[in-house]
């Protein structure tokens, strides 16, 4: 007689979730997905364990698609954790991160961008979104937004010397390099393409500015594309608190931050 146990079922491979179908071809294309999300080296070992978390969390949304939803979300304990120590405060998200742009530590864009990873955790709270609010390319630039600050906070604070030189009106050119970088792989918001907000054109806006941010990066403005750069920040300025769903108002957003980081040596004529 055999008294052995039955053999154990098959164990079952991870199949793709089909939401994903859409996105990648195969899992191999979610390693380039979340390339850019590269650990911060000189970070304790709870923040490089939280982000390296939250970035695979996005990997392996291919398999479980809300798994990108829970990456923003956990990024948050991270973000906190960084926040409180550098400020030295415990304060709810909001307050710390209103103080570090107040403090200048991260610039109103990607506040703008953290505080959106914010609002979607207090929604899932409340009961308000579900674990499926995001896709896994929104995902990755909110995660971003955290690696990016992250990486800022943890720098050492400023010399005297430095911060007179940021008085002066002086812009470190890696600045702007950086947000031109991160520009270039943003997808522009599907479906406002052809759309306008108090008449100005979304993808001639992008386009202009893009165009005006390269020649300062190849060699400066001119007077003309100086005064130009001022006028498209005067119709970011008016245009994106128009905008009413999130990406685009966060790609338009980050636009406008780069567009002042690029005119920020520059003073505009008087009229």
């Amino acid at each position: 007689m055999n008294t052995l146990p039955p053999p154990p079922d098959p164990l079952l491979l991870p199949v793709r979730d089909p939401r994903a179908r859409d996105l990648v071809l195969d899992y191999a294309d979610m390693h380039a997905l979340v390339a850019e999300l590269v650990l911060p080296g000189d970070a304790s070992m709870y923040v490089m364990s939280a982000l390296e978390t939250s970035r695979e969390l996005i990997r392996h949304s291919y398999y479980r698609y809300e798994f990108a939803t829970v990456a923003v979300t956990h990024s948050l304990f991270t973000l906190e954790h960084v926040l409180a120590e550098r400020l030295a405060t415990k304060e709810p998200l909001h307050a710390l991160i209103e103080r570090a742009t107040g403090a200048g530590l991260i610039t109103a864009g990607l506040a703008a961008e953290l505080d959106r990873s914010r609002l979607l955790r207090d929604k899932l709270t409340q009961g308000a979104a579900s674990s499926a609010a995001l896709d896994p390319l929104r995902a990755v630039a909110l995660v971003r937004a955290v690696f990016d600050a992250v990486s800022l906070l943890l720098r050492p604070p400023p010399t005297a010397e430095a911060t007179a030189a940021d008085v002066g009106g002086t812009r470190p050119d890696g600045d702007l390099a950086r947000l031109w970088e991160d520009h270039l792989h943003a997808l522009f918001p599907d479906g406002f393409r052809g759309v306008g907000f108090g008449g100005v054109d979304l993808v001639l806006l992008d386009a202009d500015v893009a165009g005006l941010v390269d020649r300062e990066l190849n060699g400066g403005l001119d007077g003309s594309g100086i005064a130009y750069l001022w006028g498209c920040i005067a119709d970011l300025d008016k245009i994106v608190p128009l905008i009413n769903e999130e990406y685009c108002a966060s790609y338009f957003t980050n636009l406008r931050t780069m567009a002042q980081v690029a005119a920020a040596p520059y003073t505009p004529t008087a009229t």
